[in-house]
Formats: C-alpha cells, sequence, structure tokens
C-alpha cells in the first residue's frame, strides 16, 4: 500500500521533472519512492544548500519548476541561506524536507516552520490523507506567487500507509495579468502618447520580461518608436535586434552607453525593479527624463518613476505598439501642447522627409564597447579584463552562463555576450551572498543538457561551495567549464573596506590550487597565469564531449584592477 512519502513523490512527479537533495532519516521514504515508482529525475549533491539552488538554477535556465528535498534539522537549517535567494530573486521551487513527529520536537529539531518565514517561505505540512492535495497546492503556490514554497512531511507520518493515490488536479497558474488599476487606462494613453512624441525615447526591460513571454512585444514597440534600448543585468538579450540594444545598464553598462540613457528624454521600464545597482544609485536617468515603468508589482518601485502601469509586460508592450498603430493609421493629429513627432515610422520633418529616428543617428557599437587592458596588471599578474575578453573569444556559442557572488561579477557581466536572459543567471546577488556557484552548475546542466554550462566563480565563493564541485563535475562531464577568478582575497571587502583602511587580514586567502582541486574529483585543472595559457579552452572545444572532462580554469588575476561597478560603490560609500 503507497505511503504518504509516496504520495507526496507520485505527485510531485506528475508535475516536476527534476529534483535535487542530499538523503537523510527525513526524506529516505521520500527519496525511495521516487527512485522505484516514478520518472522523475534525483540528483544527488553534497550539501543541503546545493540541492536547493540547483533547484534555483533549473528553473532560471530552463523556466520549468523543480524541486529540492533534505532531512530535518541540520539539514534543514542548511538550506536557509539559498531559500532566502530564491524568495529574493522571485524563484518558484518545492524544497521537500522531513520535519518533526506530529507528537513534538526532539532535541535536534528545530522551529522550521518559523525559520522558513523569517525567510520569506511559506510551509504546507502534509498529513496523513491529504499529502497529495497538499503537494498539488504548495506547486501551485510556487508557481502563482513566483516563490520557493517548503513541503513538510512529518517523520511520524513518512512511512504511514495512505490508501491508493488519488488523482490530484493539475495546479492552477494565473493568466497573464492584465493592465490594471483605477487609472490604468489613462497611463497607457499617456505613455503611448509620450513615445510617440518623444526626441530619444529608450525602452528598459529586466528579469521580468523576460519571464512575462514579452521579447517580441518589446522588439515590435522598440521598432514602432525608433527607441534605443537596454536591460538589466537579469535581462541581457531580451530585446531580438542588438542593432540597437546598449546593452546591460547601471554599474556593468560600458560608459558611452550610460551616457546616451542620460540623453533620453523618455524612459519605459518593463519588467525591472530599478534597484540601486541598475539606477546607478540614482544617477541612470537625467533628472529630466520621464520615466514610466510597468510591473506586477502593486506600485512603483523606484522614486524617479512619474507613471505606473500594472501589468504583464508582454501584454502592456502588446497594447501599446497596437496604440501607436492605431493613432498613426487614423491620421490623427499628436495631442495639444506637444512637439511634432521626431521619430518612428509617421515621423516626418517640415520638409515632409522622414526624419532619421534618434537610434539611427547614434554609434550604438561604439557606445557600448568597453575599454581594452594589457594583459598583466601593473603587479605582473593578469589583468582580469583581458582574460575575460579573450574568454569571450574562445568559449563556446552555445553556452549557459551561471554566476556566484563577488567581485568577480563584473567582468563576465561586461565582457561575455548572452544570446537572452536564460543563459545568464546570477545567483546569490539577490540576497547578497556568496558561495552558491558549483551546486548552479548542477541545475543548469539538468535545465539545458545540451548546452555548455559555464559558472563564473570567485576564490572565495568558490571555497564555501567546494562540497559541490564534485557535485558540478559530475553532473556536466564534459559539458562544463568552470572559470575562476582567483585573486587570493574577497575582493569586494578589500575594495569597500581596505581602501578605508580595515585590517586586510580577515580580507584576505592564501593562493588556493583549484586546478589541484579539480584534479582530486576527476575534472581537468589548468591554471592560467596569461592569456596563453587559455588556449588549452581553444583545444578543448574541438574535442569529443564523450571523451573529454570537465574543465575548471583558475585565473591567476590582479587584486588590483576594480570593476568599474565596484568603483561606483566605492564613490557612493565615501
Amino acid at each position: 500500500m503507497p505511503t504518504v512519502s509516496a504520495h507526496v513523490a507520485l505527485t510531485i512527479a506528475q508535475h516536476i521533472d527534476h529534483v535535487f537533495g542530499v538523503m537523510g532519516n527525513g526524506n529516505a521514504y521520500l527519496l525511495d519512492a521516487l527512485e522505484k515508482q516514478t520518472d522523475a529525475t534525483f540528483t544527488a549533491v553534497r550539501h543541503e544548500q546545493g540541492a536547493v539552488v540547483a533547484a534555483d538554477a533549473h528553473f532560471r535556465a530552463s523556466g520549468r519548476i523543480a524541486a529540492a528535498t533534505s532531512t530535518y534539522g541540520a539539514g534543514f537549517t542548511n538550506t536557509l541561506t539559498a531559500l532566502a535567494e530564491a524568495v529574493q530573486a522571485h524563484v518558484p521551487l518545492v524544497l521537500i524536507v522531513g520535519d518533526e513527529p506530529t507528537s513534538g520536537p526532539r532535541p535536534w529539531d528545530v522551529d522550521q516552520v518559523a525559520l522558513a518565514s523569517a525567510v520569506g517561505a511559506r510551509t504546507y505540512t502534509t498529513g496523513r490523507a491529504d499529502a497529495a492535495a497538499t503537494t498539488v497546492i504548495a506547486i501551485e503556490h510556487a508557481l502563482t506567487y513566483r516563490v520557493p514554497v517548503v513541503l513538510a512531511i512529518p517523520y511520524d507520518v513518512a512511512a504511514l500507509e495512505a490508501g491508493p493515490v488519488p488523482e490530484a488536479p493539475a495546479p492552477r497558474i494565473s493568466a497573464p495579468l492584465a493592465p490594471r488599476g483605477e487609472f490604468a487606462e489613462g497611463m497607457l494613453t499617456e505613455i503611448a502618447d509620450a513615445l510617440r512624441t518623444a526626441k530619444r525615447p529608450l525602452l528598459l526591460a529586466g528579469r521580468g520580461a523576460w519571464l512575462a513571454g514579452a521579447g517580441d512585444a518589446l522588439g515590435e514597440l522598440a521598432e514602432a518608436t525608433g527607441a534605443l534600448t537596454a536591460s538589466t543585468a537579469l535581462g541581457r538579450g531580451v530585446f531580438p535586434d542588438t542593432r540597437y540594444d546598449l546593452g546591460v545598464t547601471g554599474g556593468f553598462g560600458a560608459d558611452g552607453a550610460m551616457a546616451l540613457v542620460r540623453e533620453a528624454d523618455v524612459a519605459v521600464v518593463f519588467g525591472a525593479a530599478l534597484n540601486q545597482f541598475t539606477m546607478r544609485f540614482g544617477e541612470l536617468f537625467a533628472p529630466g527624463t520621464r520615466v514610466f515603468q510597468v510591473d506586477v508589482a502593486p506600485a512603483a518601485t523606484h522614486a524617479h518613476v512619474s507613471g505606473f502601469v500594472r501589468g504583464d509586460a508582454r501584454v502592456v508592450a502588446s497594447e501599446l505598439v497596437t496604440r501607436l498603430a492605431g493613432r498613426q493609421n487614423s491620421g490623427e493629429p499628436a495631442p495639444t501642447g506637444t512637439d511634432t513627432p521626431t521619430n518612428g515610422p509617421a515621423a516626418t520633418q517640415s520638409s515632409g522627409v522622414a526624419a532619421a529616428p534618434w537610434r539611427e543617428s547614434v554609434d550604438v557599437a561604439a557606445a557600448r564597447a568597453y575599454d581594452d587592458a594589457d594583459e598583466f596588471a601593473t603587479d605582473g599578474r593578469l589583468d582580469p579584463r583581458a582574460a575575460a575578453r579573450r574568454l569571450a573569444e574562445l568559449l563556446p556559442t552555445d553556452r549557459v552562463v551561471v554566476s556566484d557572488g563577488g567581485h568577480f561579477i563584473g567582468w563576465a557581466n561586461m565582457y561575455w555576450p548572452i544570446a537572452s536572459p536564460d543563459r545568464m543567471m546570477m545567483v546569490g546577488t539577490a540576497f547578497q551572498s556568496i558561495g552558491q556557484g558549483w551546486p548552479s552548475v548542477v541545475g543548469a546542466t539538468r535545465a539545458r543538457p545540451e548546452s555548455t554550462v559555464v559558472l563564473t566563480s570567485g576564490d572565495g565563493g568558490g571555497l564555501m561551495a567546494i562540497a559541490d564541485l564534485e557535485s558540478a563535475v559530475r553532473a556536466a562531464a564534459g559539458h562544463g567549464i568552470a572559470v575562476i577568478w582567483n585573486d587570493a582575497a574577497y575582493g569586494a571587502e578589500v575594495n569597500l573596506y581596505g581602501l578605508k583602511g580595515l585590517a586586510e587580514g580577515p580580507m584576505l586567502i592564501p593562493e588556493v590550487d583549484f586546478a589541484a582541486f579539480a584534479g582530486a574529483v576527476g575534472a581537468e585543472g589548468v591554471v592560467v597565469r596569461s592569456l596563453a595559457d587559455l588556449d588549452r579552452l581553444r583545444d578543448w572545444n574541438d574535442e569529443d564531449p564523450m571523451s573529454r572532462r570537465f574543465l575548471v580554469l583558475d585565473l591567476r588575476i590582479s587584486g588590483k584592477v576594480i570593476a568599474p561597478y565596484q568603483q561606483e560603490i566605492i564613490r557612493v560609500n565615501s
């Protein structure tokens, strides 16, 4: 007779393909049922945090929800940092955990419901009679609200017989959010009119626009308005036409591109929260720029926003395209009190000759270019900018990049082109944490097995998550690459606090040989002290994926080169 754990496993498997976890007393019966009675794929990791990170990365790389699992007590508490990251990043996943028995806590139990709630995750607890239904509700909650959910199985309930598994209904997912609010209609008209009459329009999109499937609609809107486009770090590649795209905004942005953003007279932001980093601490837009925001949040998320529409990015972008086409096709004059349109398909000069849109009058490619750098920095170690540029030339085109947190995050975001937002993810930055890089490889590889997964990590975060180096190597095998930016320090802390005169001893790390770590778990490790050493990556690309090994590039870089985004933070903190 199926147990409560089997009810959970069989129901999970109807809606989720991949489960990541560490086995323990609290989830042993669940994993037994998953392995013996379902088609779901279970991938073991070596640390419970890694289970949640892998499920998180799986969703970011594919848009498909995954599950993680751990035991109770210490196993559950190990997941909390990763759980908090998923909450902050709005990533849906289900964390299935053992829990204290219904008779009450034992000495090794903790109040898991309170701990999950403290980081923003809701807990659903299964009973003997409702395990399947509760599992569906948990999945539904995660997908509807884009948050991680904890599904708890009390220890004394897990192995109880629960009868035949009922046919559980599919989770109900809300339809895309149509523009709503008392003033939404008027605001849509105002945005359309502002775009129609703008001389220098800009469209900015974030990860929310990608999740809404708004790429094509935003491309149509950019074409209809002649707007330049840009994206947040998590929205890179969302616009289909790269000819007029300024790239990433904020501290990762090129100086020329950010100067053009400040020239915009109208900016419409889709699916981006406009955090302090995207906004360059309030300096992204010029004071005179009219900024409109479209988001599913209840209200505008930044003080610079002068007009807000709550709605799905794709729905609103399509509506704006329709409104612009309707006014142009009808031949109606521009609203009273506005300038003559100077952009877009219907724009004309007084002579009747079509005026060039702003985006065609500037050199976009030159504006988004970054400065070159010599091979070596002043201390004789490899300059990370030169290494990043060379890596961009050598990395496989079909790649998914997963990034840990730390000072080094600027280099990949600045120098490595990204095809779409689901091919570049920064797991840890939402919660300002490090040490989630290696298990991100596991989740991304399971989500995109056809692509090469590239990890970019610092030595500090790489060491913090070193337990799952083995997991990454095992999962990605001949399809994985890790780039470790090894400056023998917690670089962000050195840059922010060492410059203030604080003791640097705690900020430094004895130089670690990550290439040797790689060899210990069956990967190939290469110490990179010059650009010529990166030629091994070129040769690796030409080898048969079935016979080559996971490749770890241990870049011995200079800590003297400070990323521009860090220089920006230093200025603010000073």
